[in-house]
């Protein structure tokens, strides 16, 4: 392999590092000003962590846009949806079984159809997304928030508060090291992935829909297992369904809102797969409100499918 190429992969993994890292401190810092500010803990957990673990696809799509990457900005957010989907729920089923809270599954998975098919139409429009239609699905999110803010006020946990971890000072310097990681790690990925898809011959696309969605969704990923291991197993829905509904209103959205993004028809089959997935994941929470084994191994193999098509198309 040549030299130049490990060089960029080297980078490209420690983009990843930065991108979680930074992610980590900045939801820690956040989530202790907040505590600080006597914010109740499920507000935080609604809308800092939410953000946070959507703040790696956030700064890969959003430099991707910038840059003029408009296949990687775009891709990231398709790949990571699907690998939410097919990997981070089917392993998660594989190793117990997924129960789906009510609220999950009348309220939030059908919002998250809904607006995939939102962004799958303003695709087929002109095969682009407008900065208008990125300034929509933004108002959708800011929306949203505020529905779940408003219904969690109405539960037993909504005036409870955590204590703050950390001081002021600390608080502050974890938020600014936080944001200079995601900066930097989304740099770092997104240029060192546009190199070795240009020295194999691959396309961006297809780095984006792979090699970067893979990586940004790590946190989601270590969050679930994490829940898992606790005990806690309708975490893992909800951190799946959220994070991907943040991927599409707030990374897809602010991408857009900042800079048009052209995309290639080629992408349909993509846009259509994760349509197609989403739906699934719903059929599948509805017919017995959860996720077995069996669920787990359709889901993994759909992945490992659609990678394999994904790499032959290339």
């Amino acid at each position: 392999m040549d030299g130049s190429i490990i060089i960029q992969i080297v980078l490209l993994i420690v983009g990843f590092v930065f991108l979680i890292k930074g992610s980590d401190f900045f939801v820690d810092g956040s989530s202790s000003i907040a505590s600080l500010l006597k914010i109740p803990t499920i507000i935080v957990g609604l809308t800092i962590v939410a953000f946070g673990t959507s703040a790696p696809e956030a700064a890969v799509s959003i430099t991707s846009s910038l840059a003029g990457n408009n296949a990687m900005a775009v891709s990231n957010v398709i790949g990571s949806n699907l690998f939410n989907i097919l990997m981070v729920i089917g392993v998660s089923a594989l190793l117990g079984d997924l129960l789906m809270e009510k609220s999950v599954l009348n309220k939030d998975l059908p919002f998250l159809v809904a607006i995939t098919v939102l962004f799958a139409a303003f695709i087929l429009i002109g095969w682009n997304i407008t900065s208008i239609e990125g300034i929509i699905l933004l108002a959708i999110l800011i929306a949203y928030v505020l529905y779940l803010i408003r219904s969690s006020k109405k539960s037993k946990d909504a005036n409870k508060v955590e204590k703050a971890k950390l001081s002021l000072p600390v608080s502050i310097i974890f938020i600014v090291v936080g944001l200079a990681g995601i900066i930097l790690g989304g740099d770092l990925v997104v240029k060192s992935a546009s190199s070795i898809a240009m020295a194999l011959g691959m396309s961006e696309t297809l780095v984006g829909l792979t090699i970067v969605a893979i990586g940004t969704s790590l946190p989601e990923l270590v969050t679930s297992l994490t829940a898992l291991k606790k005990g806690e197993n309708q975490i893992v829905i909800g951190n799946v369904i959220g994070s991907n509904i943040f991927n599409i209103l707030f990374v897809l959205g602010a991408s857009s809102a900042i800079s048009e993004i052209p995309l290639d028809s080629s992408m349909l089959i993509d846009v259509v797969f994760m349509i197609a997935v989403t739906i699934l994941c719903f059929i599948f929470g509805k017919t017995q409100e959860k996720y077995d084994k069996k669920e787990g191994i359709i889901l993994i193999a759909l992945f490992i499918g659609y990678m394999a098509f994904a790499i032959l198309r290339n």
